[in-house]
């Protein structure tokens, strides 16, 4: 089966339901062979998402009170606890037909883990995993959240990196249920920080890298 990936770039933050739509449209036409591997790469509109292993204490706030700051809340079927999702995260949808590589949830989840250390590690941040986490850590503080789904080993859901959200945002939950250990984003650790474009530009070729696929130009979104 063949390793080719489109990209696929928003230029605007995007709706959570909009977004989630257009993934499982994709995911299907990827499984039934209509569309190639995707890798979608945006900013959301704020929303917070409770993942199906979520404990709904861990959003602090009620749907009324998070409403009037201008938050959506959101039950969604990737793993996980809950997220916060807004504007300033990148945010990366891969859809893959996972047989053409390796049919494992577990690969998968360790491959996106690897590919955010190696776009990390190339501005010079020590990141890494931390024991009986997901996601990826600098010093201590998570810098990037991943979820996942997988349906007939067709992948959808992925990661998202703090590059400069509104981190008061992250107040109002308990970031995937993990109530001593902080968050942080690449504007505190890095000065300057990249900006949107080039991190996904920088995000796109160490994902191409890690998969071991061609490069392809950004396919903007019509």
């Amino acid at each position: 089966m063949k390793r080719a990936i489109h990209t696929i770039r928003f230029d605007r933050p995007m709706d959570y339901a909009e977004m989630l739509a257009l993934q499982k449209e994709r995911c299907a036409a990827v499984e039934h062979g209509t569309a190639p591997n995707t890798l979608y790469l945006l900013e959301h509109s704020p929303v917070i998402t409770l993942g199906r292993k979520s404990n709904p204490a861990h959003v602090l706030l009620s749907p009324e009170e998070l409403a009037q700051k201008g938050i959506a809340l959101f039950e969604t079927d990737r793993g996980g606890d809950v997220t916060y999702h807004g504007p300033g995260q990148l945010v990366a949808y891969p859809i893959l037909a996972l047989s053409a590589w390796k049919e494992s949830y577990r690969w998968y989840l360790r491959s996106l883990e690897a590919v955010l250390i190696d776009l990390l590690r190339g501005y010079g941040l020590p990141a890494g995993r931390m024991e009986g986490f997901t996601g990826i850590w600098v010093r201590g503080a998570k810098v990037a959240a991943i979820g996942v789904g997988v349906h007939n080993w067709v992948s959808f859901h992925g990661i998202a990196l703090n590059v400069r959200p509104d981190m008061e945002h992250f107040r109002f939950i308990i970031p995937c249920g993990i109530q001593d250990k902080p968050v942080v984003s690449l504007e505190t650790l890095l000065t300057p920080a990249p900006d949107m474009a080039q991190i996904m530009t920088d995000f796109q070729a160490a994902f191409r890298a890690y998969f071991e696929v061609p490069d392809d130009t950004p396919l903007p979104e019509p």
